[in-house]
């Protein structure tokens, strides 16, 4: 083991704490917003499929507060330029990972049978955001902020201002 893997392992421990806290934050959020709106204008009593679109609504706030989070805190040192390329590709990690939570409730109640509130607690918010965490902690990490997707605008020199230099080679009239 090297001198520098202790540093490394560091690193990935903190960067993984401040993942959890930015994931714990996105919890908050999804489920106040989803109470909030399956207790009072989405409740089934005003509208039949309330719940889901209360469902659908607190994620959709609960990743666009994850990617801030994940993007100015947990992989700061690795955001890209490319902001709506780099949200795009967030954006479909997250619901990736949120289909793997999906499929674990799915697989759970309807294929074993386990239909109990607590059963679809545990198939849901354990097992599916457990796997889909580390699903989307990997890729986050590997691909949406990855170093080396940041190398090239690294390497290109900038100028007096900041700025990324702009080579341009003259050419000569015919």
């Amino acid at each position: 083991m090297s001198s520098a893997a202790p540093g490394r392992f560091r690193g990935l421990f903190v960067q993984l704490a401040q993942f959890g806290l930015v994931g714990a934050a996105g919890l908050l959020v999804d489920l106040s917003v989803f109470n909030a709106l399956r207790l009072t204008v989405l409740s089934p009593d005003v509208v039949h499929t309330g719940p889901l679109l209360a469902k659908v609504i607190s994620t959709l706030l609960a990743i666009a507060a994850n990617w801030i989070g994940n993007r100015y805190w947990t992989f700061r040192a690795q955001r890209r330029d490319s902001t709506v390329r780099e949200g795009v590709e967030f954006f479909a990690v997250s619901l990736a990972g949120m289909a793997i939570g999906l499929g674990c409730l799915w697989i759970s109640h309807y294929v074993l049978g386990f239909t109990s509130v607590l059963a679809d607690n545990i198939a849901a918010n354990v097992v599916g955001l457990a796997l889909g965490a580390i699903f989307r902690f990997t890729l986050y990490r590997y691909w949406v902020f990855a170093p080396s997707r940041q190398a090239s605008a690294r390497t290109r020199p900038k100028d007096a201002v900041g700025q990324k230099a702009v080579v341009t080679v003259p050419t000569e009239p015919a």
